[in-house]
């Protein structure tokens, strides 16, 4: 039976859910998960349980949207990397620095990539 482009993702995400959640549970910390849309990315900063969130930011935040301009495109790379920029700040400010960063399945790539980069510079480790 073929899998769909959906299934196929979900499968990569547990596989590497699964990994990151062997490494929290013996060094401690959070994870940095990220969902995308076809509009909207999704960035959330949880515990190392997977019970609690920490911190999120989106491109569907009304704040973001207002900065995004009357079109509200938040399905672009400059969109990522202002969310990356935002849950950075928004961790650091939980008191979290060190993150290990969970890409949901996604290539590491475009979108995924420029939210990545963009935490980076504003202070997240991972």
């Amino acid at each position: 039976m073929s899998q769909t482009k959906k299934d196929q993702r979900v499968r990569r995400a547990r596989q590497t859910r699964a990994r990151i959640a062997r490494q929290l549970a013996a060094a401690g910390g959070a994870r940095l998960t990220v969902f995308r849309s076809n509009l909207h990315i999704y960035a959330s900063v949880l515990s190392a349980d997977g019970a609690k969130v920490l911190a999120s930011a989106s491109t569907a935040e009304k704040e973001v949207r207002a900065q995004l301009g009357a079109a509200g495109k938040g399905g672009n790379s400059a969109a990522a990397s202002m969310i990356g920029k935002r849950i950075a700040e928004k961790a650091r400010a939980a008191g979290i620095d060190k993150v290990a960063f969970d890409r949901s399945g996604f290539a590491y790539h475009g979108r995924v990539k420029a939210l990545a980069e963009a935490a980076r510079e504003a202070g997240l480790q991972f």
